[in-house]
């Protein structure tokens, strides 16, 4: 990455969770039938599609009594002082009656990527922009159903999520520092809506920016490989926060998590691979979850992380 950005070669990356199998590759190289991706309109797959049907979805997640003593098993950890803020993850069985090219055709997000056919990505969800030598990050935290009566209002007033989002920003805005200068706080607490095939979401973001040196493209690779994971899909502290979640989750995340995107020759943009989709010897799993903090309710955390199992595709009526 570092090479080809200091040669000005466009790529596109996708790294997984752990670090462990990123891959790189230029645009000009680019299998389009083994990958096809969507980076904010940048896209090697200019076809779309508009379902006419309707869309049957079904998910079938862990019960409540299996989420529960993942909760518990984390809430203790909370207690203990090891971690104050930790994302907890699940796989969620689904079918649908859409291929994956056709839910990535047809869905409306900011980064998009489908891998081989078995890995689908549709995330709303920046990790980090880089534009005229300036890096921004995006942490998304805070969702709510909009259609809960004044459901903007309540996320923007709940003390839960309050404390998380603080908690992401002055992360992600520590981490920034490691690679940047004069960081800071542009926009905090802003809410977006995204359209569902189920229902509408409210998700609330905050924008943090810095500076980087005019050599930023030579060491593209060293800024993001420093910066990751992304911390809004861990948690605080980082380090032991990756270590308990290892512990607790009971899966391997792979590329769910990861990050995906392009450097064009002079910009870089890339999303977090949220709002996954994979298929597994039995079957289409999607993975999902949510911040965990002291303020935490274990059912409500449970229903987020149902709510957040959906494709992003309205249909045409």
């Amino acid at each position: 990455m570092n090479d080809w950005g200091k040669q000005k070669i466009p790529f596109l990356f996708i790294i997984d969770y752990e670090m462990l199998y990123p891959i790189v590759l230029r645009l000009d190289a680019i299998n389009n039938n083994k990958i096809w991706y969507d980076i904010n309109g940048v896209s090697n797959c200019n076809k779309s599609i508009i379902v006419d049907k309707d869309i049957v979805f079904n998910k079938y997640p862990l019960s409540f009594a299996e989420y529960s003593s993942k909760f518990q098993q984390l809430r203790r950890h909370i207690n203990e002082g090891n971690t104050y803020l930790c994302n907890l993850t699940c796989k969620t069985p689904i079918d649908i009656n859409l291929t994956l090219e056709e839910i990535f055709q047809a869905s409306n997000a900011k980064y998009k990527l489908l891998y081989e056919n078995k890995v689908l990505v549709f995330s709303p969800e920046t990790f980090i922009t880089i534009r005229n030598k300036f890096i921004c990050s995006n942490p998304m935290k805070g969702t709510i159903d909009a259609a809960i009566e004044n459901a903007e209002q309540k996320i923007l007033d709940n003390k839960k999520e309050i404390a998380e989002h603080y908690t992401i920003v002055d992360l992600i805005r520590n981490d920034l520092s490691m690679v940047a200068k004069k960081v800071k706080v542009e926009k905090f607490r802003y809410v977006e809506k995204i359209c569902t095939s189920n229902k509408d979401l409210l998700q609330v973001s905050s924008l943090i920016r810095g500076e980087l040196d005019d050599n930023y493209a030579s060491i593209i690779g060293n800024i993001l490989f420093t910066l990751l994971p992304a911390g809004s899909i861990c948690g605080a502290p980082k380090k032991r926060t990756l270590e308990i979640i290892k512990e607790i989750e009971g899966y391997e995340r792979g590329f769910y998590t990861g990050v995906v995107g392009i450097f064009d020759g002079e910009n870089l943009d890339c999303g977090v691979m949220i709002r996954y989709i994979e298929r597994m010897k039995n079957g289409l799993v999607f993975k999902s979850g949510g911040g965990i903090t002291s303020f935490s309710d274990v059912a409500l955390e449970y229903q987020e992380m149902i709510d957040k199992v959906y494709v992003p595709i309205t249909r045409n009526y």
